[in-house]
């Protein structure tokens, strides 16, 4: 028995190729009311049901870039070990995945788009380009005229948004909205307004899941700034007025906009979708001449740095470098 349980580890453990990229097979498992640990077989989600009673459902760790961890799960500590080595992100999320509030990277993790994004937001003129082609992303390609400022571009936001305002109400026969955030006046508010705020939440929360997976900085916004969810801010605004918008205004006349914001966000966003979605607008903005269906080197999972070459490959003697 030792010895077979030896050799199911060792099956069990991941080589290079196994690990998948974010971008080439971005697969999401989202659980909840479940108890997962790990056996001599795998990892294993413990589901409990009045119809079938008790049964196991072993989860595909190495195909999975994300596990979406919802209310009521409980997980051990050989479990996390497991999906750290075969470079699994795991997220603490609300009902539905629609919240992130905390999240594990594993060391395999590549930081690629980490450092895109890093090198893009400490250099103004780049920092520009991705708030730029940001807006442009509301806007429409080629709508932002060349050397448009950023201040500029938040005027132009705030018209586009201000006309949407608009619409969206005549549609709905409300009159005149004016959007309002006031955690202090919280219950005075309007539905729209309340719908709104939560279905936004709900949006943070699945951008945020994702910017983990990718190995992003939630931190380091290109728009907001000082925030430490500022990129989040900036990614679920290019969704705002295709997603939470229409729905807040529908729910106009709701005696419990929140809530019935948050069921409606949850079941009609179609999740597994939109997360994919969120994955390649990064990739875009970031890096918008990279080819990002170009797979990367199997075997360079580490490099080093260098002033001269960017970076050079990793697991390799450079002794004779040495003066």
């Amino acid at each position: 028995m030792p010895q077979a349980s030896s050799a199911r580890r060792k099956l069990a453990a991941p080589t290079v190729a196994m690990l998948p990229r974010v971008g080439d097979s971005l697969s999401f498992l989202y659980l909840d009311i479940v108890r997962i640990h790990q056996d001599d077989t795998g990892v294993c989600a413990q589901v409990t049901t009045e119809q079938r009673g008790t049964e196991l459902v072993y989860l595909p760790t190495a195909a999975l870039s994300c596990v979406l961890l919802g209310p009521g799960t409980s997980i051990t500590a050989r479990a996390l070990t497991t999906l750290a080595r075969h470079g699994t992100t795991v997220v603490i999320t609300g009902s539905g995945g629609v919240r992130a509030y905390a999240g594990m990277t594993p060391d395999s993790l590549s930081t690629t788009w980490l450092h895109h994004q890093a090198r893009a937001w400490a250099d103004d003129t780049q920092r520009l380009a991705v708030a730029t082609r940001m807006y442009e992303h509301r806007f429409g390609h080629g709508t932002v005229p060349p050397g448009t400022t950023l201040a500029q571009l938040r005027g132009l936001e705030g018209q586009r948004v201000k006309a949407l305002y608009k619409l969206l109400a005549q549609q709905h026969r409300i009159g005149r909205f004016k959007r309002a955030y006031d955690p202090d006046a919280w219950d005075t508010q309007d539905p729209v307004n309340l719908a709104l705020s939560s279905a936004n939440t709900c949006l943070y929360g699945i951008v945020h899941a994702t910017l983990l997976a990718m190995g992003c900085s939630p931190a380091l916004g290109f728009v907001h700034s000082g925030n430490q969810q500022a990129f989040v801010y900036d990614i679920a605004d290019l969704y705002k007025a295709e997603l939470t918008l229409p729905l807040a205004f529908s729910l106009h006349s709701s005696t419990q906009p929140e809530a019935e914001a948050r069921r409606r966000f949850r079941d009609g966003l179609r999740l597994f979708k939109l997360m994919p979605r969120v994955v390649t607008d990064v990739q875009r903005l970031l890096q918008p001449d990279l080819d990002i269906d170009e797979p990367d080197p199997e075997e360079q999972l580490v490099d080093l740095w260098d002033p001269v070459s960017g970076v050079l490959p990793g697991g390799t003697n450079y002794a004779g470098d040495a003066p």
